[in-house]
């Protein structure tokens, strides 16, 4: 039988670990609020549920096949009270906090992969471009079955990364489902992933293309520059904007932020709803349209996830953009780390996102204004024709022009949209945009 004085201590335990404070029903205590959130009374913990808790850790100690502490029976039930919560809290051991921090600074080791939970799987939410993922066609939607022969099914997120991280050049083979068809293994060696997060280019004279491949701390800042740059590469200013988050998982909602703030001069970008008082965020634009207001096409997929639908949301709002793809991700949840005591962390989800018009992200995500599928097309040689130039005895030309086109000396550039079925649609859009704008 457990003595109280033996569940007291318990709690006091379990309290002091994450952070709660102690109510007993015996003695109820008003909560102290932490700085920064509404005071709210807290229950008082639950004695039967000690209780049990206590008598599970000792069945647990006495006849487990192997001797297990208390500090380990303890983290792991941290770990098991986080991960039962959604599939994006979780408790960060120091390395997990480090490997987090790493990942929004832009340079970090591992596969270039970002993963998710569904069904008990662990499911490839996008590929990060240049990374090993990548270039091995590791695609959206994949599902991965084994890690190096053993199977995932039941593993945490945190387990499934831990194994897919390692030495830099070491190999790993993932055996992935896609589609429900028959699983496949695919071979990467582990690699510093260094994520370049904006890349830009003009598409043609006047057309200018943005790429973001994730949200990092200075993404609001390179998409200034690269807006400039495009400017200047043109000449003068651009006929229209595609402004690419395909396969983007997202990162940093600040940068989400400052990255539509240069495409809109005003109203609301984002708004979140929480439980406690500093999970209420408001984010509006300051006014300045570094994009001149050219007409503009944003690609999303499956694929973008978080802070990538935080910004298709608002420039679909706004009025400020066509969204052209597929349906994104659906990721529309808040979490905020919270440091603990020897660089350990909680990651938990504090809140939701919800656009400028008030629809959650959530489990929905954003429904594109045209929806355009991935897909290849395959050209068909033209026939042979014979044109007026051909004929004998004809007229020449009213202007003084050659009687045939001129044709380039050498081949054209192959330019992105060349390969890419859902940006060349988007490169379409945007010209009879440019067109009805007066451009």
């Amino acid at each position: 039988m457990l003595h109280l004085s033996r569940l007291t201590s318990l709690a006091l335990t379990i309290a002091l670990v994450i952070g709660a404070p102690l109510a007993f029903a015996a003695q109820p205590a008003p909560a102290v609020a932490p700085a920064g959130t509404a005071a709210t009374t807290k229950a008082p913990l639950p004695l039967e549920e000690l209780r049990t808790f206590a008598e599970v850790m000792d069945r647990i100690k006495a006849a487990y096949v192997e001797p297990v502490d208390d500090k380990t029976l303890l983290e792991n039930a941290i770990k098991g009270m986080l991960s039962n919560l959604d599939p994006h809290s979780a408790y960060l051991g120091p390395e997990d906090f480090a490997e987090l921090q790493e990942s929004t600074s832009g340079e970090f080791g591992g596969l270039g992969i970002e993963v998710g939970a569904e069904d008990g799987f662990i499911k490839v939410v996008s590929p990060i471009d240049d990374t090993p993922a990548s270039k091995a066609g590791i695609q959206a939607g994949d599902f991965i079955v084994k890690i190096n022969g053993q199977p995932t099914r039941g593993q945490s997120m945190t387990e499934a990364v831990d194994k897919m991280r390692g030495k830099i050049g070491q190999k790993i083979t993932l055996t992935l489902v896609r589609d429900g068809g028959t699983p496949f293994d695919v071979t990467l060696a582990r690699a510093i992933i260094q994520v370049k997060s904006v890349k830009a280019q003009l598409l043609e004279s006047g057309y200018g293309y943005i790429r973001i491949t994730q949200f990092q701390v200075k993404t609001g800042d390179e998409v200034s520059k690269a807006l400039a740059k495009l400017r200047k590469d043109n000449g003068k200013k651009l006929n229209g904007i595609i402004l690419d988050l395909r396969n983007n998982p997202g990162g940093v909602l600040q940068a989400a932020v400052e990255v539509v703030d240069h495409f809109i001069t005003k109203g609301l970008i984002v708004y979140t709803k929480g439980r406690i008082a500093n999970s209420e965020l408001r984010f509006s634009a300051t006014g300045k349209d570094e994009s001149e207001a050219v007409p503009m096409v944003a690609l999303i997929n499956g694929g973008s996830a978080s802070a990538s639908e935080i910004v298709a949301g608002a420039l679909q709002d706004q009025k400020r953009a066509v969204v052209m793809g597929t349906t994104s991700f659906g990721k529309g949840s808040v979490q905020t780390v919270l440091p603990l005591n020897n660089d350990r962390a909680l990651k938990i989800t504090t809140a939701l996102y919800y656009t400028p018009n008030g629809r959650s992200i959530q489990a929905q995500g954003i429904v594109p204004d045209i929806e355009v599928r991935k897909a290849k097309i395959t050209s068909e040689q033209d026939g042979e024709y014979f044109k007026e130039a051909d004929l004998q005895g004809h007229l020449g030309n009213g202007n003084g022009g050659a009687d045939k086109p001129t044709s380039s000396s050498g081949k054209a550039k192959a330019m992105p949209q060349d390969d890419d079925y859902q940006l060349a649609q988007a490169l379409s859009l945007l010209k009879g945009l440019s067109i009805t704008s007066g451009r």
